[in-house]
């Protein structure tokens, strides 16, 4: 017995080096937030630099029944640009089958952007994972391409479409869309970083879009 406890005790400085060398994102990961009241959705803001060179899609929901359905009743009512400054933690723990997967965390809630004059909400909300919708990790290397691929999700009468980000430079694009006739994922043609609102709107045949979310600078 003594010799067995003795060479585990061996291994804790090889285990405790292995921990703080592994891969991390850790950091303030800030995210748009959308939906309404079929469900809620949060999109990382990415850049192409550690830690934040991921783009994650979280299906979710607020521990606090009563701000989770006064959330979704606003976003129902004036789909806008909402998002949330959270604790930090590492990103990649968003990864599929990642061992310690993040169910939750905490995270202060804006109307707007939390950087540029969005105005805070009173109290920080514990924010529950429900799904992790979309994991990339994204690579620096120069690439043009003609054409962007979106995502459309939701559900009911509340449906959006998310643009996949795949070249530098790029840009962040979250709409709402009305009625989209097309399901699942549409290329669409682009003209540089241009905003292609109407070009999805006609790509999923939808009836009227609204823009939600539009970043460049920081996907140069």
């Amino acid at each position: 017995m003594k010799r067995r406890t003795f060479a585990f005790a061996a291994l804790l400085p090889a285990l405790a080096w292995a921990e703080e060398t592994a891969e991390s994102a850790f950091g303030g990961h800030g995210m748009a937030v959308f939906g309404g009241r079929e469900g809620l959705y949060a999109s990382h803001l990415p850049m192409f630099h550690t830690p934040h060179d991921s783009q994650v899609l979280l299906r979710f929901h607020l521990a606090d029944a009563a701000a989770d359905k006064a959330l979704r009743e606003t976003l129902a009512r004036q789909p806008s640009l909402w998002t949330f400054d959270p604790e930090a933690f590492d990103l990649l723990r968003f990864t599929p089958g990642h061992a310690k997967p993040l169910r939750e965390f905490k995270a202060r809630f804006f109307a707007g952007h939390f950087e540029r004059g969005g105005k805070p909400q009173s109290a920080e909300q514990r924010v529950v994972v429900d799904e992790v919708m979309l994991f990339r990790r994204l690579s620096p290397v120069q690439r043009e391409a003609s054409t962007g691929r979106y995502r459309l999700i939701g559900k009911g009468s509340e449906w959006f479409a998310v643009k996949t980000i795949d070249r530098r430079p790029d840009f962040d694009h979250i709409v709402r869309l009305k009625a989209p006739q097309v399901r699942g994922e549409v290329d669409v043609p682009l003209q540089g970083v241009a905003r292609p609102g109407a070009t999805v709107q006609r790509a999923f045949k939808a009836k009227g879009l609204t823009e939600i979310y539009f970043e460049t600078d920081d996907l140069r």
